[in-house]
């Protein structure tokens, strides 16, 4: 891949800038926790090279899919937790769950 794991690690930086990230009370330095994940996505990167465009755009769209269902998840799961209400945003979406129009994008 054309982007080496300090260079990501920049990109999820200046994101984290418009949406930062709460790391709580984890036992884990945000930094180190950062160079872990920027590492294993170079890698991940880096194994679909042999992949078709396609293919590649695919697997990565089906990895971010993914990884934004489990943090939606575990963020319900933990305002719940606490008896906190859900913001509008995930509010709404739930709702259009329930109602079985989750295709609808308006």
């Amino acid at each position: 891949m054309g982007i080496t794991p300090q260079e990501l690690e920049l990109l999820m930086h200046e994101v984290e800038q418009e949406d930062p990230i709460d790391f709580a009370d984890l036992p884990f330095d945000e930094q180190e926790l950062r160079q872990l994940v920027a590492t294993h996505l170079c890698e991940m990167a880096d194994a679909l090279e042999s992949f078709s465009e396609e293919d590649r755009r695919l697997t990565l769209l089906a990895v971010a899919a993914k990884l934004v269902l489990e943090n939606l998840v575990l963020h319900v799961q933990l305002l719940r937790r606490h008896g906190l209400p859900l913001n509008e945003q995930t509010a709404a979406l739930l709702s259009r769950l329930r109602r079985g129009d989750g295709d609808d994008p308006g």
